[in-house]
């Protein structure tokens, strides 16, 4: 960069120069697949840091810059499918900032161009969606266009009759009469239940799933419904013409097939949805803040974010992106970010802007989610319940805020739905803490290299044959439960967990050592661990301190043996979970400890009796009297009672002040971690589910609680924050709604 000391910009080696052409090439390359086919090779993210590499590149090197560059252009051409429309004022891009320096740098230059003033700010929801103008005249919508390279775009009008979420007609107002022509700028997008379902259906026909619904939402718009719509009429009007011949079946066949392309064509046109968050030309009104401009579009009928909101400098933006990236994931749309925008429109036109995007807004875009990485093999594990799951095995890469080279593909059925084959490029989703899902092949992309999977005949682990459970089961299984190694191992470390038994100090590492080393031979003998045995193992031993006699327990060891102890006082639902039985996971084992109170209840009852029990259903009750009616097992149940385990439901110390409540828990809550607040609520006689309706009580609300506090608002249940909660408990619901209305 050009300093006061050196006037001269650095001139650009000729290494500099190759690269410079090289990124250029990749952008234009990677921009035609994004906006004119719809079918990118790579990710987001992937393509960010080359616009950024570009982009540092030329900072350094002035010389570099070019009028046709991509940091100093937008978007795509048009193509020949559609009609071009030129847009009445120029739609422009926006700059990112990946970090919240790269905020902090924006705000200081939107401050330092309006002399040291501090602008009131706006900020949005980023929607991964389509950018489009919409032209409306005399209040009737006139044309629908793409970006394009934001001069010109492509006409896709015709379409808008198939999409009930943009109004043709605009809607008169007390506010004033409608301007005579009105532009407004817009992002089509899909509802993420649309995006599975349309991607459900791309995997059906073969074809690679969409990276994300911005793709998904454009795929769907830039199509030609009037000639899909011209075709099925030619041919309806031929076969009219036509008298029956040996061609008739042929013909039924092209018509339903036409049918069938125009409907499932208009079904996704009708499920795009449309947010406004901008305006070009507005003939006979004038606003004075992009606030004012949302209120009118709002007012005229056109769809606004709910989710707008108006800050003070740089703390305020920080609080709004917070409060959003947490919510991410309980929103019914993609966002991949959020937009800030100087509000007054008179700064706005102060600040102005550089040749492809304003100096008064910018994005900030969240971590990538979705990412392209090679799948380098697909390999099996075997569950606790002998469930043997394929999963993907990854270049490693980094996607939403982790390294990840490992994903699950759930059931051989869901490999060959997928269409992947080993050695695809593959996008790739990791949905916050969600486990990575591939979401398909990049079929582009293939060479003719890749191999298809074969689901193996024979467990892994033991070597038994493997099959169906019961006929038309998705999931094949080992049959080895009692001696197979990888079974054994699993449900080790799953009765250790959180849900179960809670035991920190038994992870993987540890269930490996006390089977490899042969310290236990079956979850039986758990419990009957002591520190002698321990100590036959390298891996639970130390050498002696200054003052000690011969080996020590390591620190692990020794908090595996206390961490047991602890664990024998656990309430009778996390015993049964901890028991492995397929279908019975924590509700149902609260279920089961309330209604039967006891392992020897429980163990003696018929299918019939378990099944009078809430929530346990045929399924659920035939699992478990087929679990306990192998003798293996019931070895496990009387080693554990013998060795002190508790098998009876204890008699609740708690005055019963929730029965019948219903609560629902959602959020961070101060003092609170989620299995404590369960446990205070059921030790009371209430009952905890997972989603919220109409017969819910209460909903207890921490910090980042998500959709389930909208529902619950939207219903009208009781809201508690953590004060509450703790009135609910020591006085319980009446006294709870009173400290509300207070």
């Amino acid at each position: 960069m050009a300093t006061s000391t050196d006037p001269s910009p650095e001139p650009a080696p000729a290494a500099a120069l190759e690269r410079r052409d090289a990124l250029i090439a990749q952008i234009r390359e990677h921009r035609y697949r994004y906006y004119a086919k719809d079918a990118p090779t790579i990710s987001d993210a992937e393509y960010d840091r080359l616009e950024v590499e570009l982009r540092e590149l030329e900072e350094r090197y002035p010389d570099l810059i070019t009028p046709d560059s991509p940091t100093q252009t937008v978007g795509s051409g048009t193509t020949e499918m559609f009609e071009p429309v030129v847009h009445l004022e120029r739609l422009y891009s926006l700059d990112n900032a990946f970090s919240l320096q790269d905020l902090t740098a924006w705000w200081e230059r939107v401050r330092g161009g309006l002399g040291d003033h501090d602008p009131e700010l706006l900020c949005e929801l980023k929607f991964d969606g389509l950018a489009i103008d919409l032209v409306y005249r005399d209040g009737v919508l006139a044309s629908m266009a793409t970006r394009g390279d934001g001069h010109t775009g492509e006409d896709v009008t015709a379409n808008a009759r198939f999409i009930p979420a943009i109004p043709t007609t605009l809607t008169v107002s007390d506010h004033g009469d409608i301007p005579s022509v009105l532009e407004v700028r817009g992002e089509v997008y899909l509802p993420l239940g649309a995006f599975d379902a349309i991607n459900e259906r791309q995997l059906e026909l073969g074809r690679s799933p969409f990276a994300n619904p911005r793709n998904a939402a454009a795929g769907t718009l830039r199509q030609r419904m009037d000639r899909r719509l011209a075709d099925l009429d030619a041919a309806l009007g031929k076969a009219a013409a036509t008298q029956k011949s040996e061609s008739t079946a042929k013909a039924d066949t092209r018509q339903e097939r036409l049918r069938s392309e125009v409907q499932r064509a208009s079904d996704n046109l009708a499920a795009l949805q449309l947010v406004v968050h901008g305006v070009g030309v507005m003939q006979g009104r004038q606003v004075v803040a992009q606030s004012q401009a949302y209120s009118l579009l709002q007012k005229w009928g056109l769809p606004v974010s709910d989710a707008v909101r108006l800050v003070r400098g740089a703390s305020g933006v920080e609080e709004y992106i917070t409060e959003f990236e947490a919510k991410r994931h309980s929103l019914p749309f993609e966002i991949d970010g959020v937009v800030v925008k100087v509000n007054e429109v008179e700064l706005q036109r102060q600040l102005g802007a550089t040749s492809r995007a304003p100096r008064w807004a910018i994005a900030y875009k969240f971590p990538a989610e979705v990412v392209t990485t090679t799948l380098r093999d697909i390999r099996v594990n075997v569950g606790r319940t002998g469930r043997v799951t394929p999963f993907a095995v990854m270049e490693p890469v980094r996607v939403a805020g982790s390294q990840v080279e490992m994903a699950t593909l759930h059931n051989a059925q869901e490999v060959v739905r997928k269409g992947v084959l080993i050695g695809d490029r593959v996008y790739l989703r990791k949905a916050g803490d969600v486990i990575p899902e591939v979401l398909g092949p990049v079929v582009e992309a293939r060479t003719g290299d890749e191999v298809a999977f074969q689901m193996p005949s024979h467990c892994p682990s033991c070597g038994a044959p493997l099959g169906v459970e019961k006929e038309g089961d998705a999931d094949i299984r080992c049959p080895n439960s009692q001696f197979c190694p990888a079974q054994l191992r699993e449900r080790l470390v799953g009765l250790a967990g959180r849900g179960a038994l809670d035991i920190e100090a038994l992870g993987e590492k540890t269930a490996n050592a006390l089977l490899d080393d042969d310290i236990i031979t079956n979850e039986a003998e758990l419990f009957d661990l002591t520190a002698e045995r321990l100590l036959t193992s390298s891996y639970f031993v130390r050498a002696p301190r200054k003052g000690e006699q011969g080996e020590q327990l390591t620190e692990n060891a020794l908090a595996l043996l206390e961490h047991l102890e602890t664990a024998k006082e656990r309430p009778l639902w996390r015993v049964l979970v901890a028991l492995s039985i397929r279908h019975v996971g924590p509700t149902a084992a609260q279920s089961l400890a309330r209604a039967l109170t006891s392992i020897a209840t429980i163990a003696a009852a018929r299918a019939e009796d378990l099944e009078s029990v809430e929530g346990i259903g045929p399924v659920i009750a035939e699992s478990i009297v087929e679990w306990f009616a192998e003798p293996w097992h019931g070895e496990i149940v009387n080693r554990w009672a013998a060795a002190g385990v508790r098998m009876r439901e204890q008699v609740a110390d708690e005055p019963q002040v929730l029965a019948n409540v219903t609560v629902v828990l959602t959020g961070s809550l101060d003092g609170w971690t989620r299995d404590s607040a369960t446990e205070a609520i059921q030790s009371r006689g209430g009952r905890v589910t997972s989603s919220v309706s109409k017969r819910t009580d209460f909903v207890v609300a921490g910090e980042s609680a998500g959709s389930k506090l909208d529902k619950a608002t939207a219903l009208g249940v009781t809201v508690l924050d953590a004060a509450g909660f703790a009135i609910l408990l020591d006085q319980g619901p009446q006294e709870a709604r009173d400290s509300q209305r207070g």
